[in-house]
């Protein structure tokens, strides 16, 4: 019997049957039917073998330790590159932006039918690699041609508040490569576009090349933002309690210090650990929970969470970028997050907010003349949004670049959900006490 059921599932016909059903399910999966036409070189593979579709070896040839190490690693390139393409792909948490719900060391899977993957807007590239080849420093790793343009296949439903989500960075687009940590607009707009042009060697990338960041989803499609005193309000209603939200905190002392050991049970990393012995204070990173354990200490005498009262000299760094709009970090808003579909009026007034959008995410060509708004040449006193945009900021809120510094995330830049860790190591640590084990395998909320 069970030699039976082994000679059916070699069977060619059964085969071939099998990868024809998985291949048109993923045909239509994707919704590019022209594909089909790749079901005549599924058949010959398994059915007819006119052609020799494994051109590395020959037909009937005994197969030798390279052939099939040759054979084992096609495949698994294959494999790799469509699991990472449909399905989920590692990502680490290179900074501290999302503390505490997130540390610096995590390692994560992200989920890319949590939205439905995108497909590649540059579909022939370098596997494994982002934007830059192996052991180069500015070379390339994908051809500008063939560009396709922005498409999303069907996944398990849309970005919903709350969600912790990787996408492009909207403003990587242009990138100066001596200094691409920093965004090309903002030194732009703090030493001049003559100036950068005059130091730095700039290069575009399309949106599927564009740095990865991770940041929490606090605004979507339709919903007014407002930070108030570093809190923040969504729809006029203070956010809910997700995850771990830190701020920076002044923690002053009766001259004496507090003990190393504490910090690390609190999970204060030691990088983030700012003292001043002149005025015994600690600048720190710090949760509710952590100031609540403080408040316990006996040689706390205070403690004062920072907040950024500067409202007239940030237009610079802090998103729309113009003098205009006095508001900072911890004061900002209120901010319509735009909607697909929905038409606004247009002003002098809000422009700011949605000139980008406009501009850029959306392919117009968009200029002010005498006071009057053109987009694509025609006067134009309202406009309609063709994609839907999202607002995200960092869990910690005072170190964290996001939304309030660039702006809202386009959809066509979100690549997936944050879904679960993996591996977790504590980079001041040694191994194998830098494995953080009771985070390993646990859900990100």
């Amino acid at each position: 019997m069970f030699q039976k059921i082994k000679q059916f599932l070699k069977n060619k016909y059964f085969r071939f049957a099998t990868a024809a059903i998985i291949y048109i399910l993923w045909v239509v999966w994707i919704g590019n039917y022209w594909l089909l036409l790749g079901l005549p070189i599924i058949f010959d593979f398994y059915i007819t073998q006119k052609v020799n579709w494994t051109f590395w070896k020959k037909r009937g040839q005994k197969k030798t330790v390279l052939i099939e190490w040759v054979d084992a690693i096609i495949f698994a390139v294959i494999a790799a590159t469509l699991i990472r393409m449909f399905f989920i792909e590692a990502y680490t948490i290179p900074t501290s932006s999302m503390e505490k719900s997130l540390l610096v060391g995590d390692y994560l899977f992200v989920s890319k039918v949590a939205y439905g993957p995108k497909m590649p807007n540059t579909p022939i590239s370098f596997p494994f690699v982002h934007h830059t080849l192996p052991f180069t420093k500015n070379t390339k790793s994908f051809i500008e041609w063939p560009r396709w343009p922005y498409k999303r296949i069907a996944g398990f439903g849309p970005v919903k508040r709350n969600d912790v989500v990787v996408f492009n960075f909207p403003e990587g687009d242009t990138v100066c490569l001596q200094d691409q940590n920093s965004s090309y607009y903002t030194l732009a707009r703090i030493y001049g576009r003559d100036y950068i042009r005059q130091n730095f060697d700039i290069i575009y990338r399309p949106v599927d090349k564009r740095e990865n960041y991770i940041k929490r989803c606090i605004g979507i499609p339709g919903d007014t933002i407002q930070v108030i005193h570093g809190d923040v309000f969504v729809n006029g209603k203070e956010e809910g309690k997700n995850g771990e939200k830190q701020y920076n905190y002044q923690v002053w002392t009766n001259g004496s210090t507090i003990n190393p050991i504490r910090f690390e049970e609190m999970g204060i990393a030691r990088s983030d650990i700012n003292y001043n012995p002149q005025e015994s204070v600690y600048n720190l990173p710090l949760t509710n929970g952590m100031v609540e354990r403080l408040k316990t200490f006996s040689n706390i005498l205070e403690i004062t969470r920072y907040e950024n009262t500067d409202t007239t000299a940030m237009w610079k760094l802090i998103f729309p970028h113009n003098p205009n709009f006095k508001w900072n970090e911890d004061n900002f808003g209120p901010l319509w997050v735009p909607r697909k579909g929905v038409t606004i009026t247009l002003s002098l007034e809000n422009l700011p907010l949605y000139q980008r959008i406009i501009d850029v995410y959306e392919n117009n060509d968009i200029k002010v003349e005498n006071g009057i708004i053109y987009i694509n040449g025609k006067p134009s006193t309202t406009y309609t949004f063709k994609m839907d945009y999202y607002f995200m900021m960092g869990d910690s809120r005072h170190n964290s670049a996001d939304s309030r510094f660039w702006g809202f995330v386009p959809e066509d830049h979100v690549v997936g959900k944050a879904s679960f860790i993996w591996l977790s190591l504590d980079k001041e640590k040694h191994f194998p006490v830098n494995i953080r084990f009771k985070r390993l395998f646990t859900a990100i909320k």
